[in-house]
């Protein structure tokens, strides 16, 4: 199993830069952001962490640009692959939002991944237009229109909610196919999406019975067709016990994701090191 690093950016503590940095150093695969554009003050939606609307902390209304934080860490780093966990394209204009990804595989020499979300703010969600009942069908049509620009010399896109006539978009991705992972709990109508749109699924934090889900998943991309098997990426949330690592290894879990505090750098990069000590993680030699 491959180990990536997911920092909850925020506007204190150690930059994007220097934690993928420090990651790539010791010998991490991947560096992950979350996203949100912001946070309504009134809100109903419940978060899927604490049951209600209230949110575990601050650090949503903190939250950086997930791209701009990217774009940071690509300038500083060679190796290390460039993710969210996760992003919410439907919350960003999808021609726009195609030129961004593009531009950034483009400048990293294609280490990109597109680790998206179905939004579970759905009052954030309203904010941007976005009918929470059809955010499934949204997310859907952006994937389709930018893949079009990403791949078509003229793209264009004809659909409910994104609609272009024949277009130029360069740069294209260096990537022939930027992969696409969905953050969201493992459920049937979650695994039908991914094997129909994506390359895998993202765990929530509080995801239980990765084994069997594994397993429902496998089916539905088989049921869809697909060849090979979907990515699995776990968001790890405690420590692990002996029986979490059988599991995600028998799971075929391709993946694991750690997380570092948004705390000062020294703090946060010991915490780094502890971990790569921990997994037995050495740094890239070229």
């Amino acid at each position: 199993m491959r180990n990536g690093i997911v920092l909850f950016t925020s506007d204190r503590g150690i930059t994007p830069a220097a934690a993928a940095k420090a990651a790539e150093d010791r010998g991490f695969d991947t560096f992950y952001v979350p996203e949100h554009t912001h946070i309504p003050v009134k809100r109903e939606a419940v978060h899927p962490g604490t049951g209600d609307e209230t949110l575990p902390d601050d650090r949503y209304t903190r939250t950086l640009d997930p791209w701009v934080s990217l774009a940071t860490a690509a300038a500083v780093t060679s190796h290390i692959r460039l993710s969210t966990a996760v992003a919410l394209p439907v919350e960003s204009d999808p021609i726009t939002l195609a030129k961004t990804i593009a531009t950034l595989d483009h400048l990293s020499g294609g280490r990109v991944t597109l680790g998206a979300g179905f939004g579970w703010n759905v009052d954030e969600l309203t904010d941007h237009h976005v009918p929470a009942k059809k955010r499934r069908t949204v997310l859907k049509e952006y994937v389709e229109a930018m893949r079009a620009l990403w791949t078509q010399d003229e793209a264009s896109y004809s659909g409910e909610f994104v609609s272009f006539g024949a277009s130029w978009a360069w740069p294209k991705p260096v990537q022939s196919h930027v992969p696409l992972l969905i953050g969201a709990g493992g459920g049937p109508k979650t695994f039908a999406w991914i094997a129909a749109h994506a390359d895998g699924w993202m765990t929530t934090p509080i995801e239980t019975g990765i084994g069997d889900k594994a397993a429902s998943l496998k089916q539905a991309w088989a049921d869809a067709g697909r060849d090979g098997s979907p990515e699995i990426h776990v968001l790890v949330a405690r420590k692990p016990t002996p029986e979490d690592y059988a599991e995600w290894t028998e799971a075929g879990v391709t993946e694991l994701i750690w997380g570092i505090p948004d705390a000062g750098e020294d703090e946060a990069v010991a915490h780094l090191e502890r971990l790569a000590v921990k997994l037995g993680l050495t740094a890239p030699t070229s």
